[in-house]
């Protein structure tokens, strides 16, 4: 019975101990937090980050191994995998439709309790022709080099993949130092009234997955490095170029309607 499990384009995931020791990990992150948040103390925390990030190295290796030496990803699997990608990005893009419309709902018929403007009075919101208009530029940059890179790799021209991928990375980085950088000059924070909320909220999250985005791509530069894609087996890659993509869409909705039109 065990032989004839073999005869199926199917992959039957084999026993891990990652998703155990990831929700350990997880468990122990978010109890860390929660003691961080009352009595100060990160040690819970840090143990939490060690335990999470060893499993996502060590799930990741099995993954990697298993589509790129062991075969187990052929057509269908690999069909299943893009739909797979295709319906998280949907649930991101609804996620996020969440943030926009609280936005919209106070915005365009701002209440009395923030003194029916919006911006509500006493807040300063930034310059969108600063920061945020140097940021979309990176951002479409990025997503240009990363188009590059996958087009090179369906060319099997794996020098210009890595040129076009350590640019996207370095864009990505960059991103993300600009936006610390805002935030630490903002005149408001998260508690200053649903402008605060929204604002924080929305390009908060976007940077989150701007971060989850690089590291993405980081481990598929990690993977060309070692030689693990090729021009008709590259799906680890193409997900993390879709996923960018998304995020660069995301961008350009959130500078128009709350940086430049919610300005």
């Amino acid at each position: 019975m065990k032989n004839n499990s073999f005869y199926h384009p199917y992959h039957l995931v084999d026993f891990s101990p990652w998703p155990l020791t990831g929700a350990i990990g997880v468990m122990t992150l978010v109890t860390g937090m929660v003691k961080w948040f009352h009595n100060f103390n990160m040690n819970l925390l840090i143990l939490g980050y060690i335990i999470t990030i060893m499993t996502m190295f060590q799930w990741w290796r099995d993954v990697s191994r298993e589509g790129t030496f062991q075969g187990k990803h052929t057509i269908l699997v690999t069909k299943g995998l893009r739909w797979g990608m295709i319906l998280f990005i949907v649930s991101e893009i609804l996620f996020f439709l969440s943030f926009f419309w609280a936005f919209f709902h106070s915005s365009l018929s701002p209440n009395i309790e923030i003194g029916a403007n919006w911006p509500p009075i006493g807040i300063y919101s930034f310059n969108p022709f600063q920061i945020p208009l140097l940021n979309t530029i990176i951002l479409i940059s990025s997503g240009v080099s990363v188009t590059w890179s996958h087009h090179a790799i369906m060319e099997n021209n794996f020098s210009q993949s890595m040129q076009g991928l350590f640019l996207t990375i370095f864009l990505g980085i960059y991103f993300t130092i600009l936006q610390a950088y805002e935030y630490l000059e903002a005149t408001f924070s998260i508690a200053d009234s649903i402008y605060g909320s929204t604002f924080f909220m929305a390009t908060g999250f976007h940077g989150l997955h701007v971060i989850i985005g690089t590291m993405f791509l980081i481990v598929c530069l990690i993977r060309q490095l070692n030689k693990h894609f090729s021009s008709n087996h590259h799906f680890g890659f193409e997900a993390a170029a879709w996923y960018w993509h998304f995020v660069d869409v995301v961008w350009l909705f959130l500078y128009i309607s709350i940086y430049w039109w919610g300005n």
